[in-house]
This record gives C-alpha cells, sequence and structure tokens, in this order.
C-alpha cells in the first residue's frame, strides 16, 4: 500500500502538482518524481537507500520536498560550504513556499566559520604581519559590531585565505567551553542552540562526520535526536570519513599553543618569567626539526622517518621542551580560565605526539613478523614551516555502521556519481551499508545531440614525457572549433602549469588555478565569453557553468590516485593480503568517480552543448578502458577531428 508521504511527494512534483503551479521555471521530470518517491518510502520505513541522480535529474528538490513534507527532524549535509549556502538560502525557502509547510529550518557550519568574540578581543593586541592583514582585520572589527550571525561568509570582500580568519575564529583547541567571558553572546553557541531546536538542519560533511566522530567517545550532541539523515555529493564521504575516524598532531598546533600562551602570560604578573623561555625553546625545536626534515619527501609513511635517526631524535627533543613547557604552564594552575584551557591544549597534543612515535616505534620492532593489515595508517607531511603527523584508520565501516544502527534513522546518500559501471557496490564496502536500497538514475539530458566524446587519434602513452604537448598540439584546432569556451582538467599541478605555460599569449583569455581564488576565476571566466580555464583537482567538482561560457572540457588522462599515498598504499597492500586485485578493486573506483565528476562539468542544462575530449588512449588499449566510458554519460564518441568541428559548426535544433 503506498504511504500518504509516497503519495504526496508524487504530486507535489507532478506536472500539475504545487512546485508547477507555485515555482517560476519548473518542469516536470518523471525521474525527480521517481527518485523523490524512493527518498519518501526510505524514510517512512527508516531505511538505507543509495540514489546516483544523473545531472539534470534535479535530485535537490527531489529530497528536499519528502524531507519537509515528513514531518521528521531532518538533517541535510552537503559536500560544500558553498552548495550548504546554496541549498539554505536558496532552495529551501523557494520548496517551503510552494509547499506551504510551516517547517522551521536552521544552517550550522562548523566552528571555524563563526567569529569568535574572544579571539578578536586578543587580536586588538597583536602585531600584523602585512598591512592586508591589518586592513583585512579592521573590516572584520567594523562587521563584528553589526552582525547577527557571526558567519563569517559575510565577510566575502576578505579573500578565503587571508590570515586573518584564524585570529577572529576558535578551533576545538583554543574555545574556552563555558569559561569564555562572551559565552552567552557567542555566535556558535546560538547557531547550535538554534539547529537543535529546528526541524531542518542544513550541515556540510565535515561538520557531520565531526559530530558522528565525537560521538563515539560519547560527546557532541550537535545533531540529537534526528530520524532522517540526507547525504548530497554523498561519493566524497568515504575519504572524508577517513580524516575524521583518525587522529593527527602538528608542529602548527604547537606554534599556536606558544603564541596564545605568551598573550595570556603577558596579562599575569611574573607569569611570562616562566613561561617565555619554554615556549621560545619550543619554537626552536619547530625550526630545527623542520630543518632535519628536508632530507626525506614531502609526505611519506613514518618508515621514511625512522630510516633518519636525525629526525626521530629532533622529534625526541621536541617532546622534551613540550614537556617541559606543560609542567611550567602546571605550576600556573588557576592564573586564568585562558591559561588552564593551553594546559589542557598541551596534554592533548603531547599525548597525540608521544602515541605517535610510540606506535611507529613499535611498527619499526614488529618489522615483517607483523602479517596483519595495520588498524590505522602512521604517515606524515611537511609544510613550508613545520610537519603533521597522521594516524589514518584503514577501515570506517564498523564505526559508520554502529552509529547508523544506533540513529534508527532514514539515510538517504545521493550524488550525480556514486555508481561504477551501474554497481554501488564499491561505496557500499566503504560505508559499511549491508544490503541498501538502491537506484540508479540515468541523465534526462538528450545526450546524442547535446554532446560528443572525442579521443583523438595519435596520442602517446600518459607517460611519455612529451604527452602534454601532444595533448595541447590535438587540443588547439578543437579549441579554435569551439571557440575557447573551455575547462583543461588536469591530473597533476605539474601538468597544468606545463599547459599554462604553453597557452600563454594565445588567443583566447586564459585563466589559471592559483593565480586568483577559485570563484574570482570563476566569474572572469564567465564574463569573458570565450575564456580557457586550466584546472586541477578542485576545479573537477562542485563547479557550475551553465549555457554558452563551456562549451568544451578536455581531460588529461585517468584520474588515478597518485601511486605513493601512504594511505593508498597501505591499503592496496591490505586488499593483496586477503587475495584481492587491489587495482580492481581500489584504484579504477576512485578513477571512475573522480572521471564522472571532471567530465560532468560539461553538460548542466537541457539547453547545454558540448564536447568532451580526453587524450589517455588507455580507455581503448586497456580492457578497463571499457569500465570507464560505460560509466560516462552516453555520448556519441569519435576519434576524427572533422566530427568535432561539425558538431560545433552545427546549429542547434
Amino acid at each position: 500500500m503506498t504511504s500518504e508521504l509516497v503519495n504526496a511527494c508524487a504530486h507535489a512534483l507532478s506536472a500539475d502538482g504545487v512546485l508547477a503551479r507555485g515555482l517560476e521555471g519548473f518542469a516536470f521530470r518523471e525521474s525527480q518524481q521517481q527518485l523523490s518517491t524512493e527518498i519518501a518510502e526510505a524514510i517512512e520505513d527508516r531505511a538505507v537507500l543509495v540514489a546516483e541522480a544523473g545531472t539534470g535529474t534535479g535530485k535537490t528538490f527531489a529530497y528536499l520536498v519528502p524531507a519537509l513534507l515528513s514531518g521528521k527532524r531532518v538533517i541535510i549535509s552537503t559536500g560544500t560550504k558553498a552548495l550548504q549556502e546554496q541549498l539554505y538560502h536558496r532552495d529551501l525557502p523557494r520548496i517551503k513556499k510552494a509547499l506551504g509547510t510551516p517547517v522551521h529550518s536552521a544552517l550550522l557550519k562548523g566552528r571555524a566559520n563563526y567569529l569568535c568574540q574572544f579571539r578578536l578581543e586578543q587580536a586588538k593586541s597583536e602585531t600584523f604581519a602585512s598591512r592586508d592583514a591589518a586592513q583585512h582585520f579592521q573590516r572584520v572589527l567594523a562587521w563584528a559590531g553589526k552582525t547577527q550571525r557571526g558567519d563569517l561568509a559575510e565577510l566575502s570582500s576578505i579573500p578565503e585565505d587571508s590570515p586573518i580568519w584564524p585570529q577572529v575564529s576558535s578551533t576545538a583547541d583554543n574555545c574556552l567551553g563555558g569559561e569564555c567571558p562572551f559565552w552567552s553572546e557567542c555566535h556558535l553557541v546560538k547557531a547550535r542552540q538554534q539547529a537543535q531546536s529546528a526541524d531542518v538542519v542544513v550541515v556540510n560533511h565535515h561538520l557531520l562526520l565531526a559530530d558522528l566522530a565525537i560521538k563515539q567517545e560519547g560527546f557532541g550532541e550537535v545533531l540529537p535526536g534526528a530520524s532522517v539523515f540526507i547525504l548530497d555529493e554523498a561519493h566524497q564521504v568515504p575519504e572524508l570519513a577517513l580524516q575524521f575516524f583518525g587522529d593527527s598532531v602538528s608542529t602548527r598546533q604547537w606554534l599556536e599553543l606558544g603564541k596564545d600562551v605568551l598573550l595570556e602570560a603577558g596579562k599575569i604578573s611574573g607569569s611570562s618569567i616562566l613561561l617565555a623561555p619554554t615556549v621560545k625553546l619550543l619554537e626552536l625545536r619547530v625550526k630545527q626539526l623542520r630543518a632535519e626534515c628536508e632530507a626525506v619527501p614531502g609526505k611519506g609513511a613514518a618508515a621514511l622517518l625512522r630510516a633518519k635517526p636525525a629526525v626521530i631524535a629532533a622529534m625526541d627533543a621536541l617532546q622534551t621542551d613540550a614537556e617541559t613547557l606543560l609542567e611550567a604552564l602546571r605550576q600556573q594552575a588557576g592564573a586564568s580560565a585562558a591559561l588552564d584551557q593551553c594546559t589542557g591544549r598541551a596534554e592533548i597534543l603531547l599525548q597525540r605526539w608521544r602515541l605517535w612515535l610510540t606506535a611507529a616505534r613499535r611498527e619499526a620492532e614488529a618489522g615483517d613478523e607483523t602479517t596483519a593489515p595495520a588498524a590505522a595508517v602512521r604517515w606524515y607531511e611537511l609544510s613550508p614551516r613545520g610537519i603533521t603527523l597522521n594516524a589514518t584508520p584503514m577501515d570506517v565501516s564498523t564505526p559508520l555502521r554502529q552509529y547508523r544502527e544506533q540513529s534508527q534513522a532514514a539515510w538517504i546518500l545521493t550524488s550525480a556519481t556514486l555508481a561504477v559501471n551501474r554497481s554501488v557496490s564499491h561505496l557500499a564496502a566503504k560505508l559499511g551499508l549491508d544490503e541498501p536500497r538502491v537506484l540508479v538514475q540515468p541523465s534526462p539530458f538528450d545526450w546524442q545531440n547535446q554532446g560528443l566524446f572525442y579521443l583523438p587519434k595519435g596520442m602517446p602513452e600518459p607517460s611519455h614525457p612529451q604527452f602534454i604537448d601532444a595533448l595541447l598540439e590535438h587540443a588547439r584546432p578543437v579549441l579554435e572549433a569551439s571557440k575557447g569556451r573551455a575547462f583543461l582538467l588536469f591530473t597533476s599541478h605539474r601538468a597544468l602549469k606545463q599547459a599554462a605555460q604553453q597557452l600563454e599569449g594565445g588567443p583566447w583569455p586564459l585563466f589559471v588555478q592559483g593565480t586568483a581564488p577559485r570563484m574570482e576565476l570563476l566569474a572572469r571566466f564567465r564574463e569573458s565569453g570565450n575564456g580557457v580555464l586550466l584546472g586541477a583537482a578542485s576545479f573537477w567538482e562542485g563547479v557550475d557553468v551553465a549555457g554558452e561560457a563551456l562549451s568544451l572540457v578536455v581531460i588529461d588522462k585517468l584520474p588515478f590516485a597518485a601511486p605513493d599515498d601512504p594511505v593508498l598504499e597501505a591499503r592496496l597492500e591490505a586488499v593483496r593480503q586477503r587475495g584481492g586485485n587491489p587495482f580492481a578493486e581500489e584504484q579504477i573506483p576512485s578513477a571512475v568517480i573522480a572521471l564522472k565528476q571532471g567530465a560532468g562539468r560539461l553538460i548542466r542544462s537541457v539547453a547545454d552543448r558540448g564536447v568532451l575530449m580526453m587524450g589517455d588512449t588507455r580507455l581503448v588499449s586497456k580492457p578497463y578502458g571499457r569500465i570507464f566510458i560505460q560509466s560516462l554519460p552516453p555520448f556519441p564518441r569519435t576519434r576524427e577531428l572533422d566530427d568535432v568541428r561539425e558538431f560545433f559548426a552545427r546549429v542547434p535544433a
């Protein structure tokens, strides 16, 4: 028997339903209606549904309608803050109005997105490293007295990479909690209170996973009592979950702690005399450790550090000096709430540092005697001024499954790119989904007329030193046919820089990732009318350019993850140890999802037309190439340049 909610969703999204009558530009789509009713059924049954909705299905409306009509408490999690903003400020109000539902909704972000008044007060006494930073701070000060929500996104005129942000926002490490003198006015506290009383809460995956990870330890009540979890852009969740269920400690955290200690000690008579020398010594140890790390690669497994006795000695020395700082802080117990909080931070950082070093040594002593895969991968990553030590779990399916079962909620995971050759088994295994309901909805676009897939003849193997030269040689006549209006997407920054050098001074306006903030580059690209944008990983997804401004997407290679990534390396070895095929089980599925994301930049609406060009001949020379081709939209395919020219010359019907 069809439920009342399912019927209500089907009617709302019908050709003569409330959305058709109340939303300008709404067009009935059978695939959208079907997706919505499947979601409604999963909500009613408190089931798990994995739903791939091809571009153009209208998945946002498809899940918002049952979310608003269900009468249940719903958490909607998005892949990016930009999508979170769009959902809350644009899509949700429109659907609420059309449906006439009196649903109370709230937007909740991570703490780093909110102004911290205590940190703002501290920053008033600081000297800024540059004139820009000082000007940015003055803008924050002027805004702080007027803002109602304290959401730093309101300060859109300040660049995303401004050094001012960490100085005016808090972290879990430096938040004073209930001891803060501004607690009653705290923007983050108010946002959480609003979220706790709302029917529908819009969050992002970072916040959702951080809360789930904290709940494993019995804390964290940011998202209590939800009956429905809807995860949009769910293809991102497996990799993000590894970060949040892992652990890390960095020299940057030590330096920030030292800075806060000196700031607080300066307010207390006699404290600076005791604490300043220990902080200065710790800062010196960080510099010495970073200098020793010049002998190791920028990123790698713990074994690479263990092989360098001087690096390990520097890490031990830093630990000793951190212990000295902690002891000095303990002698100041009760001097101030902020200094006591610094003591707590030092204890946590020292515990993580010791644990990483101890575990790394234990693994070295075990050597080849251990045949079972480790529960976590210990690895490091260098930054210009320091090092981060990470412990990443090999598998997060168990804690995710436990939380999902404890929640007794419906879980809806959706994206345009979840399936590999129409199967979602890869995602299900990583997230601990046992026999979920599955819906794979193809895109409703007219791929036969809207698009063309072009794989030029005569391309060398991707490993050939002249590969990028050959790619650009084949791409230039295509760019001429498309009159620019193109994204060139690369699997490495090295290839991107090489292409940028060769295309500089050409007939098309050139926009290169890294030369300006992403949103600024996109705005300038759209305005140019015939621009060529060169991007790496961050431009493969979450970028939407509809219309004629983008008519060509060129992808250099199949986006296999770098084989030297220590976490991937460990996962591949674990598959080998259990007798599996790591290339087929890990590398191919991940690369297919990434390729689908990149290709998905091309056709964004029913009116769009364009060519997808790839330079990787493994699509036809290797047996696995068929998996990639079958996972892409059903474009007509060609290897002839004349077909591309004819496509662009053709006037659309």
